[in-house]
């Protein structure tokens, strides 16, 4: 039965509270920055991509469409010719050798000596770097505290010393170079492995009765590799510079054989009247070197390497 309600009571009705929608969250980041982010990763990618090719394709492919001068033997009738004269796009030096094939060779010099470095010095020392961290012990502690002795050493002082050993030629400064790269790429290699080691995808490989070599060969490696390769395309940069300080010192290439760095210590003995002898391939080297290094920066923030 209801209770009655008493004469002059009043009633309050509960406000009803309303469900309206929440109000859309502002946007972090607008579609014009995305955009304009998008358009800064690729340009930092094609740019020094294209500057690479339009090198690779002037120093290697255009030499065999188009007859070049000698880059060692010139015509002392036409020493010292401008830039733009007919048949030598950037003149000639004293001795009347033509300063574009000159550079494209030397060019070519460096580049074959930087890459053949770099793939010696990345096949030996991932292999270092990965057999010590995958066995660790003993094995760990011994192949580290070699890599450690090596890049103790200065690497100009160690390239000059091995080089200076074998004698001045092509081959032994990319022996030489290799020496030094070894050490580098072994702890690179080494610290990526350590890392991996401990996943657990790892894991489950160790305890599904994987054998050794396949789980290098199908886990390690694949996920090293990116890493490793950004990493090379920046260490080629240093490579080429000093080879060139070692051709510039003369113990690097050995003469008549073009090279950058000897055409800069060449040029420098007649820096005041003609200091484009020594421009030239000073901003030749160092485009090349920028080049490599944004293209390595640009892989290495493509792949999210660290």
């Amino acid at each position: 039965m209801a209770l009655p309600i008493p004469e002059g009571s009043a009633t309050t009705a509960l406000p009803t509270l309303a469900t309206a929608a929440p109000p859309p969250l502002p946007s972090l980041v607008s579609s014009r920055q995305l955009r304009m982010q998008r358009i800064g990763r690729a340009l930092r990618l094609w740019v020094p991509v294209s500057i690479l090719l339009v090198i690779l394709f002037t120093t290697f492919i255009w030499p065999l469409i188009h007859t070049l001068p000698s880059p060692t033997n010139g015509n002392i009738l036409d020493a010292q010719l401008p830039p733009f004269s007919p048949g030598h796009l950037l003149g000639t030096d004293p001795v009347g050798v033509d300063l574009f094939s000159y550079y494209i060779y030397g060019t070519q010099t460096s580049l074959e000596i930087a890459v053949g470095t770099t793939i010696i010095g990345m096949a030996i020392g991932c292999a270092i770097g990965v057999t010590a961290a995958f066995a660790g012990g003993w094995v760990d502690a011994v192949l580290s505290r070699v890599l450690d002795i090596l890049i103790a050493f200065p690497a100009l002082i160690l390239v000059l010393v091995v080089s200076y050993a074998l004698g001045p030629s092509k081959l032994h400064l990319t022996y030489a170079l290799a020496f030094f790269s070894i050490p580098v790429f072994g702890r690179v290699s080494r610290g990526a492995t350590l890392v991996l080691r401990s996943s657990p995808f790892m894991t489950a490989a160790g305890l599904s009765g994987t054998r050794n070599w396949r789980i290098i060969v199908r886990h390690i490696m694949p996920n090293i590799m990116p890493g490793i390769i950004s990493f090379s395309l920046l260490g080629l940069g240093l490579v080429i510079i000093i080879e060139g300080a070692i051709d510039f010192l003369g113990q690097g290439i050995e003469p008549p054989q073009p090279s950058l760095g000897q055409a800069i210590a060449q040029g420098q003995t007649t820096m005041t009247a003609t200091p484009e002898y020594v421009l030239m391939p000073s901003i030749g080297l160092l485009v090349l070197v920028i080049a490599l290094n944004m293209f390595g920066d640009a892989l290495r923030e493509r792949w999210g390497v660290q």
